[in-house]
């Protein structure tokens, strides 16, 4: 079972011009955390575009993924008791995922997330509820019998966030709970780059980073060597490189995992959280590093397919059967 604390947003994505980014004052390919007036703002900006929605947030979109592929999980979370919120649960249900959701009187949050033509996406969150989660929330029993607990760097917005993250990472330690962080977004990391770097130390056992992240970590613009460095802190260490592939550092072994996919994708939203999904997935079923790399690359390579972060039931159903079949 895979045990996730995370941010529960809204999705509300946007296909915007690169024009409409500039005239925003936002830069490209980032996550920006915004207020509720900045929120307003963008809203009205963008209204007479077309909007879609989904169930979002880092943590939530490898929790989601791997549920839809028959893995059991439990979602942690701090929600508004409202419209979105109601959604949220009523989403997490019929996905059957564990619902840990706590509720608040803030807003749910949401995220506007901007796809610019080259694919790219820029997020733009208001966290709302989820600065609230506080380590209260926690359930210790699921953090005990979680092989896995998945947390991102996104919880390092709040310290009731951070605190509630602290004492699930001492629940995981005691019960023997492996623990997977994704370092998810390169303002975090600078942010919060020695925290970091000890916590990774400290506490994980398998670390998720891309290019841009890693590089900020380690002051390195060579991937492969910023792969070499963070498998020194940890047992399993991954750098996502684009186009380039992926790096795995497992044990201070350095493998290389091809992409797989279309060269030029349709929406990049997700694919860091749908890989790490990808790798838990492997993990869950007894798969080795590098096969578990594979599976990341391929669900990787099949979400930038789609709009959106998250597979529909039936693209979730074929996928997993051609996970199954693999093992025949």
């Amino acid at each position: 079972m895979v045990y996730g604390i995370g941010n529960p947003l809204i999705d509300i994505i946007v296909q915007v011009s690169d024009e409409d980014l500039s005239q925003l004052g936002i830069h490209k390919g980032t996550m920006h955390l915004i207020d509720a007036q900045r929120r307003s703002l963008l809203l009205t900006y963008l209204s007479h575009k077309e909007f879609s929605y989904s169930c979002g947030g880092s943590c939530p979109n490898t929790i989601i993924t791997l549920a839809s592929l028959g893995v059991d999980t439990i979602l942690a979370g701090m929600v508004g008791d409202d419209e979105f919120g109601a959604i949220y649960q009523k989403r997490l249900i019929e996905l059957s995922v564990g619902d840990e959701l706590a509720f608040c009187d803030q807003p749910t949050g949401s995220s506007i997330i901007l796809i610019s033509p080259d694919s790219e996406r820029t997020m733009n969150t208001y966290l709302g509820a989820n600065r609230l989660y506080r380590k209260e929330c926690v359930v210790e029993q699921s953090v005990r019998s979680a092989d896995f607990f998945h947390f991102t760097g996104y919880m390092w917005d709040t310290p009731s966030q951070k605190a509630a993250v602290a004492y699930a990472l001492e629940i995981a330690r005691d019960a023997g709970t492996k623990v997977s962080f994704d370092i998810a977004d390169p303002f975090a990391v600078a942010r919060n780059r020695d925290t970091f770097l000890k916590l990774i130390v400290n506490h994980a056992d398998i670390v998720f980073a891309n290019s841009e992240e890693a590089r900020i970590l380690f002051d390195n613009y060579d991937a492969y060597e910023c792969c070499k460095s963070m498998g020194k802190l940890c047992e399993t260490a991954i750098v996502k490189n684009g186009k380039q592939g992926s790096f795995i550092s497992y044990r201070q072994k350095i493998m290389k995992i091809p992409v797989q996919g279309p060269v030029v994708p349709t929406d990049t939203t997700g694919a860091g959280d749908v890989y790490a999904a990808g790798f838990l997935y492997g993990l869950c079923h007894g798969d080795t590093i590098e096969e578990s790399g594979f599976i990341a690359s391929m669900l990787a390579g099949e979400i930038i397919q789609q709009r959106g972060a998250q597979f529909s039931l039936e693209k979730s159903k074929t996928l997993q059967q051609q996970l199954e079949r693999r093992k025949r």
